[in-house]
């Protein structure tokens, strides 16, 4: 297990005050508004290491600079396993940062984590855009059975986003399309033109299948209510129920039309996901469209430039306008272990504009916290990943980091295998059904 601890002296990567993109006032106010924590330490424990945590400790160097008191932070690569094994032996961190927040309701119920109180609900509400959504993210059934709010969602992704190559839809006379149904015409119409729409891998080795998870989860905010959501991530609705064969079979409209994706669909299964966007640079393109998170340059082709050699749409909601502006994405939920008064004062420093804006003015954070200054953001083809989060109307989690392992990271992958492959959705909906029935 590979722990690594960061260090309480950062260098500050910014003069205090010499950046007008960024609220130090903000700042300032907390500093002044918690004067008893000075002098005072706590142990922040997280998944972040490498950038990540240099830039996490970077913000942490201000909040000691500003305060003097010391947070620690020390990053796991077995974080999932650690917090568990020090929550259950009565040694804590004070702080703790669940990649996923399907863990931290589990420490919540079994009575790790301290309630942040209905102010910080009621700020989450206000401040954040899709408010009640980031609340709910952060909200678990106590050890009394009662839901509170336990965890502080800070550091967003975006997974609802379609790439293309600019130059290709300008040659070819294609625009963006702003409506679910009108991706869906523009597929037709790539295909009527003898080219190919889509490139679609699902290989990951031995996680082969989870590319087609989050397209089912996109298409379940796209063709059921939030609500319909929830009720699936956590079984209350049967996962061979007819809304979620729909959403299945809405992904097989796209990934099951030979017509529409690369290789065929044998290519779809058999392509690994890292290597499944070079179609989209291949000269004829090999396709002009590919549904991916915001991780997914890292693959492109060396030199690739995001925004001029290669952009990204919102994957777009259905005209109606029913079912609003949904976005998929992951997070951070930051939640306090420990009575330390100094751990539950960082949670306040988190609603500060400054706690966003330092590390947007760096790289790979994007946050729905309104309050931020959009200038803030270093990289435009960032600030816009940030402008869909802040337009959205409704954030949903990841939906298979929700579910029970063995359905999440288990049938649910092998079954958009199978069903690509060509069963029929019902019948693989019932098998993963099945699976999760098992499990209780």
């Amino acid at each position: 297990m590979a722990l690594a601890a960061g260090s309480a002296q950062a260098q500050l990567v910014i003069e205090p005050g010499s950046d007008d993109r960024i609220n130090w006032q903000s700042l300032d106010e907390f500093a002044a508004a918690h004067p008893e924590i000075e002098g005072q330490s706590f142990n922040i424990l997280g998944p972040w290491l490498g950038g990540d945590q240099e830039l996490f400790q970077s913000v942490i160097a201000y909040f000691n600079d500003a305060t003097g008191a010391t947070a620690n932070y020390s990053g796991s690569d077995s974080f999932e396993q650690q917090i568990v094994i020090d929550a259950e032996a009565g040694s804590p961190p004070d702080v703790a940062v669940f990649p996923q927040p399907g863990l931290a309701a589990d420490l919540a119920e079994r009575g790790h984590l301290r309630p942040l109180g209905a102010e910080t609900a009621y700020w989450l509400r206000e401040n954040y855009a899709a408010g009640e959504s980031w609340e709910a993210l952060g909200t678990y059934a106590g050890q009394d059975g009662t839901d509170e709010l336990f965890a502080f969602p800070y550091k967003a992704d975006v997974k609802s986003l379609v790439w293309f190559v600019p130059e290709n839809f300008e040659d070819a006379g294609y625009e963006v399309p702003t409506t679910y149904e009108d991706l869906k015409a523009l597929t037709e119409q790539i295909a009527e033109d003898g080219e190919t729409p889509w490139c679609i891998g699902l290989g990951s080795g031995g996680a082969t299948g989870w590319p087609a998870t989050d397209w089912v989860e996109d298409l379940m905010l796209r063709t059921a209510s939030p609500e319909d959501y929830d009720r699936w991530t956590t079984n209350e609705m049967p996962f061979n129920d007819p809304v979620v064969v729909n959403a299945i079979e809405e992904f097989g409209w796209f990934a099951k039309n030979p017509d529409f994706v690369a290789g065929g669909t044998g290519g779809v299964t058999s392509t690994d996901f890292r290597e499944s966007p070079a179609g989209l640079f291949a000269s004829p393109p090999a396709c002009y469209m590919h549904r991916q998170a915001s991780f997914i340059p890292t693959f492109f082709p060396e030199g690739t430039v995001v925004g001029e050699d290669a952009d990204f749409f919102y994957m777009p909601a259905p005209e109606s306008g029913d079912l609003g502006q949904p976005v998929l994405g992951g997070g951070t939920m930051f939640a306090v272990m420990s009575d330390n008064p100094a751990a539950m004062a960082f949670i306040e420093f988190l609603k500060t504009p400054f706690a966003h804006e330092i590390w947007m003015a760096q790289q790979g954070f994007v946050t729905p916290h309104s309050g931020a200054n959009l200038e803030a953001y270093d990289d435009p083809v960032v600030r816009r990943m940030g402008e869909i989060l802040l337009e959205a109307t409704v954030f949903r989690f990841d939906g298979s980091d929700l579910m029970p392992g063995a359905i999440g990271a288990g049938a649910f992958w092998t079954g958009m295998i199978d069903f690509v492959g060509g069963a029929e959705a019902q019948a693989v909906a019932d098998q993963i059904q099945a699976t999760w029935s098992s499990l209780n």
